[in-house]
């Protein structure tokens, strides 16, 4: 926990609401049990008359994203007091998705998706909170937090942890994902073990979330589209000043929150998710935001499909070209004014619903416009960035996610476009029941151009846990098979990942999905602009392997895994696990 700030001078002013949840554990001679408990941790009768507003705070040494967040949620914390609420900072899981990568451990990754989600959950509800401020810093935190705070329905902020700064390799700025490809470049030959090392000394100089528009920035930035951060609160970098003002401003504005009473149900619609999804595909966010704001709709009950996401997505352009499938890292958009500076163009070319209502209680076209007349965000005649695109002249004709369908995936399977926007490709199917046959095969040099590379039974109840597939899918990129080898899985990918790999095939194949009837040979067809994805077999030949295929056993019957083997949805609507919102 971080260290907790002075008390203020002087007497509060706020006028405790009677029917918030705190004064059930802080008001009244019978709760005089209760009151001694907090006096215990240095509270006092000003802190419990005020609104109790909880910090779910990840901090951890397990991952660069969340090791600084201590610091990160003092700022918070001592912004909250200073506003007359009573800060409550309390802790919760974390998984470096970086670290596991290409490991076993990979699998608890969306598993802690819904740990924090239940967690923040309970605490807020088991102590009686009246609002949160929840803090993300690796992948899954981010959707993490806002499920739990969907869930609650309390006044809530999010707060983004902020974003690594790139190293730099050669002159050149570098990244995590520039490391996992010279793994394959080195198993090829193209690179030398000695220049791998120096790559991997410099390619993460300090605190953040890997530097890209991967998963942990894609999460953050749609936080702006959808209304539970203030604009321009994802951009900061981990270790800038601004990085703490923002930290500042969200505590402040929670306690805001209680006050108006404001609510995610008051903000979140499906006009938001909309914006948020139009926000993904023009910047070419991760193929795992197409799960996340899936099963964060679950949750909010609002319906939702996988379908969706590929109409706003033929329907608005990809202006942005930040990694993976450019060269430009989320610091470099904060230094032309953030994410505000794609909505703003977006939204004048009627590609959002500009009505939709945000956190602050405003609307997210008079979020800009508030944002213009403090003068935070420049005049778009003044960015001068041949990186970032206008809608009339974008860098794609149509926004970076696909989801195609067809014989292999009947519920969809998910691609993000880094590459030719009209791929189209027919080649020999490779499968291979797990990542690690998959990557020992690719690290060996068997792959070959034109094979189709099919990796099965790691959907999120085969895996369990959908693993991300970094390592696999960038050893074939540095390799040099970026533009010729495509790959499939029921399990997900990275945000780091660039070229034609398809995930999420649904269903998997351990529900019994077609993706689990393919053998070596069959000619696999990947068509971009007609969304396909299909097998050269006819329905009855498909359903006849399918019928003499043993039902796989679980990968695990004890444990935590085994636990989310039964409890996991289809890919197909956000792999959710809360009863309340699953589908059949």
């Amino acid at each position: 926990m971080s260290e907790r700030p002075s008390r203020i001078d002087g007497e509060r002013t706020y006028d405790k609401d009677p029917d918030l949840p705190s004064n059930e554990v802080t008001q009244g001679p019978e709760r005089a049990p209760h009151r001694a408990m907090f006096r215990a941790m240095g509270y006092d009768d000003e802190d419990m008359a005020a609104p109790m507003v909880g910090i779910a705070n990840p901090a951890a040494d397990i991952t660069p994203c969340n090791v600084h967040l201590d610091d990160v949620a003092a700022s918070t914390y001592e912004a909250i007091d200073e506003s007359d609420g009573m800060p409550i900072e309390f802790g919760t899981i974390t998984i470096s998705d970086a670290i596991s990568m290409g490991t076993e451990g990979m699998r608890a990754s969306l598993i802690s998706r819904e740990i924090i989600a239940d967690s923040v959950e309970l605490v807020a509800f088991g102590e009686r909170m009246d609002g949160l401020v929840t803090i993300g810093g690796c992948d899954k935190n981010m959707p993490g937090m806002m499920m739990a705070a969907i869930r609650t329905d309390l006044p809530s902020v999010f707060l983004y942890g902020g974003s690594i700064m790139p190293g730099e390799h050669d002159g050149r700025e570098i990244t995590i994902q520039n490391v996992f490809e010279g793994v394959g470049a080195v198993a090829q030959g193209e690179m030398s073990e000695d220049e791998l090392s120096e790559m991997e000394h410099e390619a993460c100089p300090g605190a953040g979330s890997c530097g890209g528009m991967f998963t942990a920035n894609t999460m953050a930035s749609v936080a702006e589209a959808l209304g539970f951060s203030p604009l321009g609160a994802a951009s900061p970098p981990a270790e800038a000043e601004s990085r703490y003002e923002e930290a500042r401003r969200a505590g402040e504005l929670a306690v805001e929150v209680v006050e108006e009473g404001r609510r995610p149900s008051d903000f979140l619609t499906k006009e938001s998710f909309e914006n948020a999804i139009a926000l993904q595909v023009a910047i070419g966010g991760s193929t795992n935001g197409v799960l996340h704001l899936l099963a964060m709709a679950a949750e909010a009950g609002i319906d939702l499909a996988i379908e969706e996401f590929d109409e706003i997505s033929r329907r608005t352009p990809k202006i942005a070209d930040l990694q993976p499938g450019g060269e430009r890292v989320m610091n470099d958009l904060h230094e032309l004014g953030g994410v505000p500076v794609v909505l703003r163009r977006l939204l004048e070319a009627d590609l959002l619903h500009g009505d939709a209502m945000t956190v602050t209680g405003r609307t997210l076209a008079e979020e800009i416009e508030h944002l213009e007349s403090e003068g935070r965000l420049p005049d778009d005649s003044e960015l001068d960035a041949d990186w970032l695109y206008t809608v009339d002249d974008p860098k794609q004709e149509e926004g970076a996610i696909k989801i195609l369908t067809g014989n292999l995936a009947p519920d969809g399977g998910v691609l993000k476009v880094t590459g030719d926007d009209a791929f189209h490709h027919e080649g020999p199917a490779r499968v291979f029941e797990s990542e690690e046959a998959a990557m020992e095969y690719v690290q060996e040099g068997h792959i070959e151009s034109g094979d189709v590379i099919v990796i099965r039974n790691e959907g999120p109840q085969g895996g369990p846990g959908m693993r991300e597939m970094l390592g696999v899918t960038a050893a074939v990129v540095g390799q040099g098979h970026e533009d010729d080898v495509a790959l499939l899985t029921d399990g997900r990918f990275s945000g780091a990942t660039r070229g034609p790999m398809i995930g999420h095939v649904a269903p998997e194949a351990y529900v019994g999905g077609p993706i689990g009837a393919l053998e070596d040979g069959d000619t696999v067809t990947v068509d971009i602009p007609d969304r396909t994805l299909a097998v050269d077999l006819s329905e009855e030949e498909l359903q006849a392997r399918l019928d003499e295929r043993d039902d796989p056993e679980p990968a695990y019957d004890t444990g935590v895994l085994a636990k989310y083997i039964r409890d996991f949805g289809s890919a197909a609507n956000g792999a959710v696990t809360n009863p309340g919102v699953q589908w059949d």
